[in-house]
């Protein structure tokens, strides 16, 4: 399915609080906090020559979050910078002086953060990266998973010291009772998606992710003219998109929003012209990307900075995960979780079925992210048939020989 975007909102600016959020002082402010992390890294940018020229296009280029701060996807942006702001907001309110990252050992900010429990509901990636906000501060965690979590990535949770607290049914099920038990027990929700009353929070953890853009923008050697990103509850495309649209305005690349055709909520809200819930039926593939009811902070800013709207099938997410781990001559060799290369699968997609509309040709310089590498191992090798280790090993030994 496609969509271009006809919502009245189109191309208008951003509403004042979304535009703070996701600005340049805020990319600032995420930038300050990631000089403090340890393992701050900024993550690749590849250059896909093989696939331009195979799509007919004049570049293709992958922003690979699979590196990210150890934690395997673009997330660790997200969940952790809410839990370090709010940390700091609280100690320095309950110290009566201004904390910054450089307090975070103090003995009476522990004290404070000590006392503090963050909770979210997850589908893994996310409640990886409040896990390990909590852990750094000395807070607790308490994480919400739903029926369709994985094992394995409920271990990669519970390695950060968070309780881990299951619920029957789908990730929106958990994120209504994330919010219900914190309520009563008085811990602070830190949730990638919105609702009436709750916004700062999940605009805290989209401000997180301008760090993508705002190093992709570094890196790519000339400004793209199409960005295709994936979407769950639209935390990371509203980011993105917001983010472009404050920076580059009128000049800024056509963007275009990918989900699975399983869980096409945003898909849904532009059809209708605001967030729906859409029908819970067979699950998606696309794990990380299984929601059914669009973030109302997202989509505020994707009603007006996004271009367009697509969904892709389970074989579509497949195929680029097995393309990208065995790439043509001249591409590199990237691991791709099942919700990774959805946003390349787009693209594919699109060159298939809506080049004309979208304008894509021979001078088009395409960027899409990779939002996770395997983050479900076991999952990754039944899907593209050989381990993520192997697909890293070889790359390497490719790498060595070149």
């Amino acid at each position: 399915m496609f969509l271009l975007n006809r919502n009245t909102l189109h191309r208008l600016p951003l509403d004042p609080s979304d535009a703070e959020t996701l600005g340049v002082a805020g990319a600032d402010t995420v930038e300050r906090f990631l000089s403090h992390r340890d393992n701050h890294l900024m993550t690749p940018l590849h250059a896909l020559p093989a696939l331009a020229s195979e799509l007919g296009l004049g570049a293709i280029h992958i922003k690979d979050e699979s590196f990210r701060l150890g934690l395997g996807s673009f997330k660790a942006l997200g969940g952790a910078y809410a839990v370090l702001r709010l940390v700091l907001e609280e100690a320095g309110s309950r110290l009566g002086r201004p904390v910054d990252m450089a307090d975070l050992d103090q003995p009476d900010v522990r004290a404070v953060t000590a006392a503090m429990t963050f909770a979210c509901a997850t589908d893994g990636n996310h409640g990886r990266s409040v896990a390990q906000g909590a852990q750094l501060v000395g807070a607790r965690a308490a994480i919400f998973v739903h029926a369709g979590v994985s094992e394995e990535r409920i271990a990669a949770i519970a390695r950060y010291g968070a309780e881990m607290i299951r619920v029957a049914g789908n990730y929106d099920d958990s994120v209504r009772q994330a919010a219900q038990v914190s309520a009563e027990k008085g811990w602070t929700v830190v949730s990638d998606t919105s609702w009436p009353g709750y916004e700062r929070i999940p605009g805290l953890v989209m401000q997180g992710y301008t760090a993508i853009m705002r190093e992709a923008l570094r890196q790519h050697p000339r400004t793209p003219t199409h960005v295709f990103v994936q979407a769950g509850v639209g935390g990371i495309a509203a980011a993105l998109a917001g983010h472009l649209a404050i920076v580059l305005g009128d000049a800024r690349p056509t963007f275009i929003v990918v989900e699975p055709a399983r869980a096409a909520c945003l898909f849904a809200a532009a059809q209708v012209g605001h967030p729906v819930k859409v029908a819970h039926g067979q699950p998606t593939v696309m794990a990380m990307l299984e929601c059914y009811e669009a973030s109302p902070v997202a989509w505020r800013v994707l009603a007006r900075a996004a271009d367009a709207f697509m969904t892709v099938d389970e074989d579509d997410a497949v195929a680029v995960m097995r393309r990208l781990a065995r790439p043509a001559a001249g591409d590199p060799v990237i691991v791709a979780g099942e919700s990774g290369g959805v946003g390349l699968a787009g693209l594919i997609r699109a060159v298939a079925d809506n080049r004309a509309e979208l304008q894509l040709d021979g001078k088009s310089r395409v960027l899409v992210i990779n939002t996770e590498g395997a983050t479900d191992p076991h999952r990754y090798a039944e899907l593209v048939g050989i381990s993520p280790a192997n697909v890293l090993a070889g790359k390497r030994t490719a790498e060595a020989t070149a």
